[in-house]
């Protein structure tokens, strides 16, 4: 695989995933760890990606989104954020994850909602600060700052005092087999509690995420209540959820 090659791969991977590892790069284009890290430096130096320790993460991850740095998939996500938000009633108390997608969704909020949201995500947590009649509850005091998300204890025990109504997740990976997957321990940890916290579950992803799978589980498939894509639903790579029971819309 030629250089050029190789970076458009890693890109498009960031692209749906937000972070990449060595290890699983390697594997993906069967070449050494020393040329893909030489990939990812060549590509950080141009602005393309936000080198890390093991990795990199993706320029828009965390809601860094500018104009030099467009969302990937906007009008997926449009998409998927107008069919969310059909789920959010007034005097929900309702529990947000980060993520374009998430963010989206709140773009897309009635004006005139009255509601509830707490998250651990400081970029979705801002973008909510527009909605004069919502209460904005942002948890945590520890910032994970590539994702712009709290984790830690504090998260934990502010969610184990919640009943939520809803739990908006972002999804990094979706699987039959292998359920909700994700690369981050701090984020996917968050995930769970969030979930364990509310009445229901339902998952934004770009139908790229769909049938994708990452090192760490989160959880069974049968733990999600309602998936949310782009897609039509009576779309085939949809099928086998609905046939697990879950929503999909």
């Amino acid at each position: 695989m030629l250089k050029k090659e190789r970076e458009y791969f890693i890109l498009q991977q960031l692209n749906i995933h937000n972070k990449v590892l060595v290890s699983d790069l390697c594997q993906a284009m069967n070449v050494s760890e020393d040329t893909i890290r030489r990939d990812l430096q060549t590509l950080s130096d141009n602005g393309k990606l936000m080198k890390v320790h093991g990795g990199a993460l993706s320029n828009s991850f965390g809601g860094n989104q500018s104009i030099k740095n467009p969302i990937y998939a906007q009008n997926e996500k449009e998409t998927i954020a107008r069919k969310a938000v059909t789920l959010v009633k007034d005097g929900m108390l309702i529990l947000l994850t980060g993520g374009s997608t998430i963010v989206e969704m709140i773009r897309h909020l009635p004006k005139n909602l009255n509601a509830t949201f707490v998250t651990p995500s400081l970029t979705a947590a801002m973008a909510l600060t527009t909605y004069t009649n919502c209460q904005v509850v942002f948890i945590g005091n520890t910032l994970l700052n590539t994702a712009k998300m709290a984790y830690g204890s504090e998260v934990f025990q502010k969610l184990a005092d919640i009943h939520a109504d809803l739990a908006f997740i972002g999804t990094n990976s979706v699987d039959i087999e292998h359920g909700l997957t994700d690369t981050d321990w701090e984020i996917l940890e968050v995930k769970r509690a969030m979930m364990k916290a509310s009445d229901k579950t339902i998952l934004l992803a770009i139908s790229e995420k769909v049938n994708t799978h990452q090192r760490l589980t989160c959880c069974k498939i049968e733990d999600i209540n309602i998936l949310i894509t782009e897609l039509p639903t009576n779309t085939n790579i949809l099928q086998p959820y609905i046939q697990k029971g879950i929503t999909v819309l």
